[in-house]
């Protein structure tokens, strides 16, 4: 079954904006083959918001480094100005220490790179006809408060500390998502992973011979602290804190101490975040959680939205055969965007059948498979049990913070509207098939990395690009 990936550059954004956001995430899509699910699979490797073409948010030019406006660079007759370089090397000297060690001058000429690299791709989504609707980027923002567990105002606040607008943001992620659809449609249908290879790495991973990327997965209770919050009051949030931890460590059930004390969404799952790579959580948790063996409890650890108890509910490797994950039984209903179905009426019809399904006027399983656009139509909208990973993220993200039962608001994605509905949760070893397929992921990763830089190399090459004078 082939699969599709790119990159997930919206949680990169958070990461970038606030400290405590999460890594960079992969994105992608699996057509149906012979399963029925379609638009909503996921698979392919991640890529560091410090590679090559991948964009970091823009913010102030250096107090004492040149202001006046000129054109440093040409990428197909398109301008790159000087501003533009000084404000993206002033947040990576923000985001990035190590990069002070650089001296300015060689700063600018890299980013000058990235810059060029970047508008040349976005060029090619142009010509292609990628183009990005503004409820993509308001659900984009969304995610991005979510992952660093903040509301949207206190994100825009934030980010206005830092010298940056809401235009400004919301323009960098319409470039973020526009890289990701055009890497996605460029990059993903070259990789071919074989049987023969995947047999190979499984060999290799029961020889311990194979080189797995180490997973996790960690469920929280978040005590939330206002942003002018006084001491006084960051003091009782913080003893508030300190006593779940001691209850949870003193054998109390974590699930339960999340669901009636934290105050983050994920509290309707027990404080769950799911299994998935270590570089898809925020680094605070990672690092607060290295040696903590499983069932292990810590905190509270404090982030910039509050101080958060951490259970570790499993450790594993991508692509094990001996790691129990949790598993979700999910079902779903997609009406895809076309010239007759826009966005918006997509919305409002996904929110009139939630409507009737909850007033018991309506069955999800009737609805989709008379309405849904997807291949699972004919199964009600049922996609059986799903894996952590196996989503691409804005479906996975939406479908973790629902309790079985639960039907989610219409979720936005590159493939249309969803109403998602879970219908349970299991914790459970992967069998053999869905072994190769974890296989087979963590080996299209790799691939995938490798021919992205490749078609990065390409899209630079073909670019007329004239450098004018250096920036500073």
């Amino acid at each position: 079954m082939k699969r599709f990936r790119s990159t997930a550059i919206w949680a990169c954004l958070g990461a970038l904006m606030l400290a405590s956001a999460a890594q960079a995430q992969g994105l992608g899509l699996r057509p149906s083959g012979g399963t029925g699910i379609t638009d909503i699979m996921r698979g392919g490797p991640r890529v560091n918001a410090t590679a090559p073409g991948a964009a970091v948010p823009a913010a102030p030019v250096v107090t004492g480094q040149r202001s006046a406006e000129y054109i440093v660079a040409l990428v197909n007759s398109e301008p790159i100005t000087n501003t533009e370089v000084q404000k993206r090397a002033t947040r990576i000297l923000q985001q990035n220490p190590d990069a002070q060690r650089l001296p300015r001058p060689e700063l600018n000429r890299l980013v000058l790179e990235r810059l060029v690299s970047e508008r040349a791709q976005l060029q090619v989504a142009k010509e292609v006809g990628i183009k990005i609707d503004d409820l993509a980027i308001d659900q984009a923002e969304q995610l991005v408060a979510r992952q660093n567990q903040v509301s949207l105002d206190d994100l825009y606040r934030r980010i206005a500390a830092d010298g940056i607008t809401k235009q400004e943001f919301r323009a960098d992620l319409r470039d973020q998502l526009t890289l990701t659809r055009v890497r996605e449609r460029e990059v993903n249908s070259r990789v071919k992973v074989s049987d023969t290879e995947v047999e190979q790495f499984l060999q290799e991973q029961r020889s311990g011979n194979a080189a797995l990327s180490p997973e996790i997965n960690l469920a929280h209770v978040m005590v939330a602290v206002p942003e002018d919050a006084s001491e006084a009051q960051v003091k009782a949030l913080q003893q508030k804190a300190q006593g779940i931890a001691q209850r949870a460590i003193a054998g109390e059930d974590f699930a339960k101490l999340a669901s009636e004390n934290s105050d983050s969404p994920d509290r309707a799952n027990g404080g769950a975040l799911g299994l998935r790579s270590a570089d898809r959580y925020p680094p605070l948790f990672v690092e607060a959680t290295q040696a903590t063996p499983v069932n292990g409890i810590v905190g509270p650890v404090r982030s910039g939205a509050g101080f958060h108890v951490i259970k570790v509910l499993a450790k594993g490797r991508a692509g094990s055969a001996e790691g129990v994950v949790t598993q979700t039984q999910v079902r779903h209903l997609l009406l895809r965007n076309d010239e007759k179905r826009s966005t918006a009426q997509a919305i409002a019809q996904l929110a009139e059948f939630k409507r009737r399904i909850q007033a018991g006027t309506a069955d999800f399983a009737g609805l989709a498979r008379d309405n849904s656009e997807d291949g699972s139509a004919k199964d009600g909208g049922d996609l059986g049990w799903g894996r952590p990973g196996q989503f691409v993220p804005e479906f996975e993200e939406a479908m973790d913070r629902l309790a079985p039962g639960q039907i989610s608001d219409p979720v936005v994605s590159r493939f249309g509207v969803h109403l998602i509905q879970v219908l349970g949760r299991r914790e459970a070893k992967l069998s053999q098939t869905e072994q190769r397929e974890a296989a087979r992921a963590v080996l299209k990763d790799k691939k995938t990395d490798e021919a992205f830089e490749t078609w990065v190399q390409e899209t630079r090459g073909r670019a007329y690009v004239e450098l004018r004078e250096p920036p500073q």
